[in-house]
């Protein structure tokens, strides 16, 4: 569907240069964690962000995440930031706890703060889900942080 006429559009940027990212990476279910980390590097440096612009801290597990974003997102360093990780279903309840309240934490970080914030905390039933999504999900996070960094310039 095409714009109306009169209505002043915000084109997507996904022109990372100059930017600063900061990722935050949990440690819990490695070999996928470690799979979101090379793929979303590889694409920030894809979109021009230089690598010497480019934070990445890494946590125990999901829950620890969103700690250190907030002090990220604090500090003022940051043009936007990235969460990465996953959450495999086991058999307990602890799936649950720990996917709603890693999502939730970097959802009110995200409005608090008022930086952008791309959530890559995979949330699977087992782990061939989990690394069917490494690539995409965590090329994706790295757009989304770009653009919407890019979209709240614009806006400002």
């Amino acid at each position: 569907m095409s714009v109306p006429a009169g209505i002043q559009q915000i084109a997507p940027n996904l022109n990372g240069q100059g930017m600063k990212i900061g990722v935050v990476m949990s440690r819990f279910n490695t070999p996928v964690c470690e799979g979101l980390r090379d793929n979303c590097l590889d694409e920030l440096v894809k979109l021009g962000v230089a690598p010497a612009d480019i934070v990445l801290g890494s946590v125990a597990g999901a829950l620890e995440i969103p700690v250190v974003l907030q002090k990220m997102a604090n500090s003022g360093r940051y043009d936007a930031l990235i969460a990465l990780g996953a959450i495999i279903r086991g058999e307990t309840y602890h799936f649950e706890l720990v996917a709603n309240e890693s999502g939730a934490g970097v959802t009110r970080i995200t409005l608090d703060s008022k930086m952008p914030i791309a959530n890559c905390i995979l949330t699977t039933e087992n782990d061939e889900q989990a690394e069917v999504r490494v690539v995409e999900k965590a090329r994706e996070a790295a757009r989304v942080a770009v653009e919407t960094a890019n979209l709240l310039k614009a806006v400002a």
